[in-house]
């Protein structure tokens, strides 16, 4: 198993058309990968800002209010999700969710999540 870097970084924004606008018209970033949400079929966004610095525009859409944009987690590329989570709860991880496999679109993944020492949200991401 190995790390390779940062597959993404996740985004929740109060306004999906205004972050993808600012992210692609502004920044010029283009759109690698969308996929609908399971729950509400909003479209999310991977735009990557160039040289793999990736965002994921995460629509809120669940009738929260968010009072301002956050981070919502950071996405280790990872050759073997499964074994990168096993190697995170024995180094003392909080597990969120376990590894499981998901069709995202049109990409196939395998990914989980921990909490990191301070409450920080990890996704160890897999593309297949």
């Amino acid at each position: 198993m190995a790390f390779n870097g940062f597959h993404h970084i996740g985004l929740w924004v109060k306004d999906s058309q205004k972050s993808f606008d600012f992210y692609t018209k502004g920044l010029g970033g283009k759109v690698v990968h969308s996929f609908p949400t399971a729950d509400t079929h909003q479209t999310v966004y991977l735009v990557d800002l160039g040289n793999n610095a990736v965002i994921e525009i995460i629509p809120r859409g669940n009738g929260e209010e968010e009072k301002d944009a956050h981070w919502v987690h950071v996405a280790i590329r990872t050759d073997d999700a499964r074994a990168a989570y096993e190697t995170a709860v024995k180094a003392g991880a909080e597990s969120r969710q376990e590894p499981k496999d998901q069709q995202l679109g049109t990409m196939a993944v395998v990914n989980a999540f921990v909490y990191g020492p301070d409450r920080e949200v990890i996704e160890l991401f897999q593309v297949k």
